[in-house]
């Protein structure tokens, strides 16, 4: 193995070269990567981390808040409800006969006593011509027997004529009598008849699609039904509302917590299914005094004005009635409490303008606010928007608050996935 001593000592001169090489490129990696991080090292205000944004911590943010104000506040219900129209006429044929006209407009407005249909009234007519001449017949054996009358009056007084033929001729006369009144009536019916077979609508109101064509027989057998009319100024709604939530606001009435809002004729608001409001305020009519016994709802009715028709007949809403007026409460957006299962919260700016939590109890709705009957003061601050910039035990810039920002504050959370993008720069570097 020592035969060849000098090409040993070559061969290892290039090994020993290399591993000084490998050392000495491996120091200066060091170096340079201590350089690159020294930046991370130094403290938060150096000259060599002008990415972290200097060295002075940032302002408190800004949060709207309401100012807290207690006056009387009216408790709200928002109920589940159905329209029906004010009065609903079917239109149907009183005598059978064939269908010759339709003499209304589908879809349109019609008066109480208008044409609506006209049917076959021939045979009616020929009754009532029948019934005319029983009536003229009647009437002329009426007068034949007022003249017999007349002419054997003297002849009984003088008993000229025995007592049996005065009575017979008395009886003529009475039983001519009843034949006239058996005839007129018999008339009547005959052109009640006539009059029928042109059906009228019943009342005023808005008429829907004809359910008979012309050329089909209706009132054979059964009362058809040929139209519905209904009238929609003013409008029912029709709606329910839970027993026990009804006994809790008399309770609180009964106690004085609450004072009384409710009854008949209280107000009440129409909420349609697109979120607007019906311009015309109703008014509660009646609230029913039994519970159903498969639901535990009770029924309530009130009534609204359509002057427009824009409300129409089966459509479902939303009903907003006051019920109780709270003496001194405060009304907070939505968006202000969090409900949940142990209670009722509120953010509340504190001392050192402190974000602390305070405990709240609601009272009912009003609107798009919660009516806040316990737990806070005049003139504490509630934090209403704002909560994605608070920090946890940080202060905070209370600015008073703006329904119509609402919107603009609700963008902000759009924007906050964008901050976690800074600390990605130093990585992507290190990467290159």
């Amino acid at each position: 193995m020592n035969a060849f001593p000098e090409m040993n000592s070559r061969v290892r001169r290039p090994v020993g070269g290399a591993r000084a090489a490998a050392t000495l490129g491996v120091a200066v990696l060091a170096a340079v990567l201590t350089a690159c991080g020294g930046g991370a090292d130094k403290p938060a205000g150096g000259a060599g981390a002008p990415g972290a944004g200097g060295g002075a911590a940032p302002p408190p943010p800004a949060v709207g808040v309401l100012t807290v104000e207690s006056r009387p506040v009216a408790i709200r219900s928002e109920l589940s409800g159905r329209l029906e129209a004010w009065r609903t006429a079917q239109v149907r044929a009183r005598v059978a006969g064939i269908v010759q006209k339709r003499l209304f407009t589908e879809g349109g407005s019609v008066q109480a006593g208008q044409a609506l249909f006209q049917l076959d009234d021939a045979p009616y007519r020929a009754t009532l011509d029948s019934a005319l001449a029983a009536q003229a017949k009647a009437e002329a054996n009426l007068a034949q027997a007022q003249a017999n009358l007349a002419r054997n009056e003297p002849l009984a007084a003088a008993r000229a004529i025995s007592q049996t033929e005065w009575v017979a001729t008395q009886t003529a006369l009475k039983q001519a009598q009843a034949d006239v009144a058996t005839a007129k009536a018999a008339v009547t019916t005959a052109r009640l008849n006539v009059d029928y077979a042109q059906v009228k609508a019943p009342i005023s109101g808005t008429i829907g699609r004809a359910l008979v064509t012309e050329g089909a027989l209706v009132g054979q057998g059964e009362v058809t039904q040929l139209a519905l009319i209904q009238q929609t100024d003013p409008m029912y709604v029709n709606f329910t509302q839970s027993a026990a939530e009804v006994m809790r606001l008399r309770r609180a009435v009964e106690a004085g917590r609450l004072g009384e809002g409710g009854g008949r004729g209280a107000d009440v608001r129409l909420v349609l299914d697109d979120g607007s409001e019906h311009p015309q305020p109703g008014r509660l009519l009646f609230s029913d005094l039994s519970v159903d016994a498969t639901s535990g709802q009770v029924t309530l009715r009130a009534e609204v004005p359509n002057p427009k028709g824009t409300l129409l007949p089966g459509l479902f809403v939303r009903v907003r009635i006051a019920q109780a007026e709270a003496p001194r409460a405060v009304l907070l957006p939505q968006q202000a409490v969090t409900r949940g299962n142990a209670g009722d919260t509120v953010l509340v700016v504190g001392e050192g303008n402190l974000p602390a939590p305070r405990p709240v109890k609601i009272g009912g709705a009003n609107g798009a606010n919660w009516v806040v009957l316990e737990g806070l003061k005049d003139g504490e601050q509630v934090i209403v928007d704002g909560f994605q910039k608070m920090r946890p035990k940080s202060p905070v810039t209370p600015v008073p608050w703006v329904a119509a920002s609402g919107p603009a504050a609700g963008a902000a959370p759009a924007s906050a996935p964008a901050m976690p993008m800074s600390p990605a720069a130093p990585a992507s570097a290190a990467s290159r």
